[in-house]
């Protein structure tokens, strides 16, 4: 009989890949693991392993099979109907936390939230703050309603929306985010991957990358405050055409911001007084 030390072994997997669902499977933490790695395993344990095995093999994400990934120190579930949480989406939280005002009741908006990680964790973060997300599909904003009750999100409305258009012409923010598809219709990456099993509508605009883009900045000039903030994550070579057209649109304060690979991540820009 396999023990679970010869069940990892034999995987084929990435190591981490390989302990992540075994543990999953036993519902255990990684300390009980070290002590039992000689055990003989459970017949249910191993076949159940083994299935997900296959799955990740035949390259279904790690996230889609456990059901949850981190962000932000909190786990969220996550579905096949909306993107995985990725590290590098914290930077735009961080950013958004740093550019809201520091008092008063913040009303801040969010754009494409699919799973709800930015949202929930503004929320979360800043619970005087009162927070929008959006999404045109349904399927996406069920998990998103999901999270917010596990997590206990009670200062988040969840709407169905394509963008703005299911806002009111007067209603307006101190901040507006946006994680956007914005990954070009033609670049091979979306055959590689993970990306091959995310949903493609939140992953490409099905066009050149930057058509959500603008989109969301020719409706923030309308919806956000005067001096608001409207921040969004873009792809690594599109931040200079990104602060061509938040200038363009005449955001003052226009400035492209890094992630921790030394990417250009996130643009933002100011909405001037008038």
């Amino acid at each position: 009989m396999d023990t679970y030390r010869s069940l990892l072994r034999q995987s084929g997997l990435d190591p981490i890949d390989a302990r992540l669902l075994l543990l999953h499977v036993l519902q255990r933490d990684h300390a009980w693991l070290i002590s039992h790695r000689d055990d003989s395993a459970d017949s249910a344990h191993a076949a159940a392993f083994r299935q997900l095995q296959a799955r990740r093999l035949a390259g279904e994400p790690v996230a889609y099979l456990l059901g949850e990934r981190e962000f932000y120190s909190r786990m969220f579930r996550v579905t096949p109907d909306v993107l995985i949480p990725r590290p590098e989406t914290e930077l735009l939280v961080e950013l958004a936390l740093a550019h809201a005002p520091q008092s008063g009741t913040v009303r801040a908006l969010d754009l494409g939230t699919g799973s709800g990680i930015v949202a929930l964790t503004l929320a979360l973060e800043q619970p005087a703050w009162q927070v929008d997300a959006v999404d045109c599909s349904p399927a996406a904003l069920t998990v998103a309603s999901d999270n917010a009750q596990r997590l206990g999100a009670a200062n988040v409305r969840l709407r169905h929306s394509d963008w703005y258009g299911s806002l009111a012409s007067d209603e307006r923010f101190h901040l507006i985010v946006s994680n956007p598809p914005y990954i070009h219709a033609s670049d091979p990456h979306l055959a590689q991957g993970d990306l091959r099993f995310e949903p493609a509508g939140a992953l490409t605009d099905h066009a050149d990358g930057l058509s959500c883009i603008r989109a969301i900045i020719d409706g923030a000039r309308h919806h956000l405050l005067p001096h608001g903030w409207l921040l969004f994550e873009h792809g690594y070579d599109q931040a200079t055409e990104c602060r061509r057209l938040l200038a363009q649109a005449g955001f003052g304060q226009v400035a492209s911001v890094s992630d921790l690979a030394g990417i250009e991540r996130v643009t933002l820009g100011r909405l001037p007084a008038g």
